[in-house]
């Protein structure tokens, strides 16, 4: 399989929200967006983005989207499809990870995940690497590593 490379830079966090929404219109069950960056870049803050976009649009109003650091997993059965983000930060094997339920969320959901290194290579298919770096106080560098399937999906993006 082959992979290309984009880059994105974000100015503000209502850029950030904006490119969230943007991922969130065009992602559907199956995939899993790897989110991947140093504490504080804005991975919980692109997560909330993307589920509330969705919550936005199909349920009329923004829901609560609390940090899974401590759960390991927060589901959102409410929006279809459904969608489960998960911490990994504290796991210590990428076991852990399928102990909580990370094989059935890929096939019936799509998957934010953060800390995505805890899996040790251990990636479910059709990921999207989604890599944040500071650039400043509020802007932030984005770089998407992506398969042929999202290149085709995130061409109008770039």
């Amino acid at each position: 399989m082959s992979f290309t490379s984009l880059r994105k830079h974000i100015d503000s966090e209502a850029q950030m929200a904006a490119f969230a929404g943007q991922l969130a219109e065009i992602a559907q069950v199956g995939d899993v967006l790897l989110l991947d960056g140093d504490l504080g870049v804005g991975k919980s803050f692109f997560s909330r983005s993307f589920i509330n976009h969705l919550a936005q649009k199909q349920l009329g109003r923004k829901i609560e989207v609390p940090s899974p650091t401590f759960t390991l997993v927060q589901t959102y059965d409410q929006l279809k499809p459904a969608i489960w983000h998960f911490d990994l930060y504290r796991l210590s094997s990428s076991d852990e990870a399928y102990e909580l339920g990370l094989d059935e969320a890929v096939k019936t959901s799509i998957c934010l995940i953060e800390w995505p290194s805890r899996l040790e290579g251990d990636l479910p298919e059709n990921c999207l690497n989604i890599f944040f770096e500071h650039d400043g106080l509020e802007s932030r560098k984005v770089k998407l590593l992506l398969n042929s399937d999202w290149a085709e999906r995130l061409k109008h993006l770039f």
